[in-house]
C-alpha cells in the first residue's frame, strides 16, 4: 500500500471514529437527565420515556436500511448525510420548549447515529488488511467504551450546575466542528454499485424491528386502557420479522435483498453474532440496573454515580486497542474464553448485592467486568465481519447494528422486568421498601447470569478466520471528489 493511500485511510478512519464518538456520547447523555426533564417540562415519567424509546424505535428501523445505503452511496454524502442529521437534531433539541419537539429532535439525531457505525464498521473492513484489523477495531471499541462511560459523568455535572439544554449545546459545536472537517478532508473509499430498493423489505423491516424493540422497551410498564400489550407488540414484531426473513432469501436468489442474509452461512459470523448479542444483553441491563441500584438502595447521586462508573468505562476503552493487537498476534480464543468468564463471574456475584454491600465492591466488579468485556468486543467485531465476503461487508455491519439494537433492548426490558417483578414480590410479603428493590436488583442480574452461561458455551465455537486475499480492495484508487460514481 503506497504512502498515500495510507495516509488517507487513517484520515478517513480517524474522522470516522470521532464522529461516532460524538453519536455515542449523545445517546449515553440522557440517561440520568430523565428525572430533570420531568420536572422542567412538567411531564410524567411514561411521557419522557418516549425520549428513550422513540430514539432506539428510529436506530433498529434505519439501521437494516444502511445496508442498502452503503452499497448505493460513496463514503463522503454518507457521512455528510449522517452528521447533518445529528447536528439537525442537536439543534432542535437545544431550541425545544417542550417534550414534543424534544422528542423529534432525538428521532433526527437517532437518524444520523444509525448511520454511522454501520459506515464506520464497513470502511474500516474495506480498509484495514487482515492482519492489523485487530488493532483497527480496538480503537472502535475504545470509542463505543469510553463515550457510554464518560457520558452520564458529564451529564450528571452539567445537570447539577447548568440546564438540562447544556447536554446538547456542548455536543453541537463538536457535531458541526466533524461535519464541516468531514465535508472538506472526507474521501470516498469504497465504489458504489446499483443495487435496487425493495420497498416491501423496507416497511416489514420497519414494522418487524420496530415492534419488537418497542414491545421489549415496554414490558413490566403498565399499559394504558385500550392500548396493545407490549407483548403483542413484541410478538407481531416477530411474526413480521419472520416474513422480512423469507422475502430476504427470495430477493437473494432475484434481486436485491434490503439485509442480505447470506452473511449467516459463515457459521463463524452466526456464532460471533449469538455469542455478541448475548454479552450486549447482559451489558445494557447492567447499564441500567447499576445506577438504579447504587441511586436507589446504597443513596448515591448522580454525580457519585457517574463517577463510580467512570474508571471501568475507560478502562474498556483504553484496553481496546491492546486487546486489538493481542488479537494480531494470538486470534481470538485466547481473548475470548477468558473475557466471558470474568463477565460471567461477576454478574453472579451481583446476584448477591444487598443493602449494605459496600460501595468499593461495586467499583471492584464493575472494574472486573470491563476488563472482561475489553477482552470480549474486539475480537467479536473482527471476528463477525472477517468471516465474511468484501462483498457482503456492508450487510454485515448492518446485521450487527440491528442485533446491538434489539439485544440491548431485550437485556434492558429483561433486566427491568425481573428486577419489578422480584421487588414486587418481596413488597408483598412484608420486606422493606429499600431491601425488596435490593433484592430486586439481584434478580435482575440473576437473568444476566445466566444469559451468561448461554455465551460461555458459544465462545468455544469462535475460530479465527482465515486470512482473505482482498488486497486490491485495500490499495483501489479513490477520487475524493467523487467521481467513481454513485454519490
Amino acid at each position: 500500500m503506497s504512502a498515500d493511500n495510507a495516509g488517507r485511510n487513517r484520515l478517513v478512519i480517524n474522522l470516522l471514529l470521532v464522529a461516532t464518538f460524538v453519536v455515542i456520547l449523545n445517546e449515553t447523555l440522557m440517561a440520568v437527565a430523565l428525572p430533570r426533564l420531568m420536572r422542567d417540562l412538567h411531564v410524567t415519567a411514561d411521557a419522557v420515556q418516549w425520549l428513550t424509546t422513540a430514539f432506539l424505535l428510529t436506530m433498529s428501523v434505519i439501521i437494516p436500511v444502511t445496508g442498502f445505503l452503503l452499497q448505493r452511496i460513496n463514503t463522503r454524502p454518507v457521512f455528510i448525510l449522517a452528521m447533518s442529521l445529528f447536528s439537525l437534531g442537536t439543534l432542535i433539541a437545544t431550541l425545544a420548549a417542550n417534550l414534543q419537539v424534544l422528542v423529534l429532535a432525538r428521532i433526527i439525531q437517532a437518524s444520523g447515529t444509525a448511520i454511522m457505525f454501520p459506515l464506520l464498521m464497513t470502511t474500516v473492513m474495506t480498509l484495514a488488511p487482515p492482519e492489523t484489523r485487530g488493532k483497527t477495531m480496538g480503537f472502535i471499541t475504545t470509542v463505543i467504551s469510553v463515550a457510554p462511560a464518560v457520558g452520564p459523568t458529564i451529564s450528571g455535572i452539567i445537570l447539577n450546575y447548568l440546564s438540562w439544554r447544556w447536554m446538547f449545546l456542548l455536543v453541537l459545536p463538536i457535531s458541526l466542528g466533524a461535519l464541516a472537517l468531514g465535508a472538506r478532508r472526507m474521501q470516498n473509499v469504497t465504489t458504489p454499485h446499483h443495487a435496487a430498493l425493495d420497498g416491501i423489505s423496507v416497511v416489514l423491516s420497519a414494522l418487524a424491528f420496530g415492534g419488537i424493540v418497542y414491545g421489549l422497551s415496554n414490558i413490566g410498564v403498565a399499559a394504558a386502557p385500550g392500548a396493545v400489550p407490549a407483548g403483542v407488540w413484541s410478538a407481531g414484531g416477530a411474526v413480521l420479522l419472520a416474513v422480512f426473513i423469507l422475502r430476504q432469501i427470495s430477493l437473494q436468489k432475484t434481486g436485491y435483498p434490503l439485509l442480505d442474509l447470506r452473511t449467516f452461512e459463515s457459521r463463524n459470523f452466526t456464532v460471533s453474532v449469538l455469542l455478541m448479542g448475548s454479552m450486549m444483553m447482559a451489558l445494557f441491563g447492567t447499564i441500567i440496573l447499576l445506577p438504579i441500584y447504587l441511586q436507589n438502595v446504597l443513596g448515591l447521586n448522580t454525580l457519585q454515580t457517574g463517577l463510580l462508573l467512570l474508571p471501568g468505562g475507560l478502562l474498556m476503552g483504553l484496553l481496546g486497542p491492546h486487546v486489538g493487537r493481542l488479537y494480531d498476534k494470538v486470534g481470538p480464543s485466547r481473548l475470548l474464553v477468558p473475557g466471558v468468564i470474568v463477565v460471567s463471574a461477576v454478574l453472579w456475584a451481583m446476584t448477591l448485592l444487598g443493602p449494605t454491600t459496600p460501595v468499593l465492591y461495586i467499583l471492584t466488579g464493575h472494574v472486573v467486568m470491563s476488563i472482561g468485556f475489553a477482552l470480549l468486543f474486539t475480537p467479536l467485531f473482527t471476528v463477525s465481519l472477517s468471516s465474511v465476503k468484501a462483498s457482503l461487508y456492508s450487510h454485515g455491519s448492518a446485521v450487527i447494528g440491528t442485533i446491538q439494537q434489539v439485544s440491548g433492548a431485550a437485556g434492558v426490558a429483561l433486566f427491568v422486568a425481573l428486577m419489578s417483578a422480584r421487588a414486587a414480590t418481596l413488597a408483598a410479603r412484608g420486606r422493606a421498601p429499600i431491601d425488596a428493590l435490593s433484592g430486586g436488583v439481584g434478580g435482575g442480574f440473576l437473568c444476566g447470569a445466566v444469559i451468561s452461561l448461554f455465551a460461555v458455551v458459544c465462545v468455544f465455537f469462535v475460530r479465527k478466520p482465515a486470512a482473505q486475499s482482498e488486497g486490491a480492495l485495500h490499495d483501489s484508487t479513490i477520487d475524493p471528489q467523487g467521481s467513481t460514481g454513485g454519490g
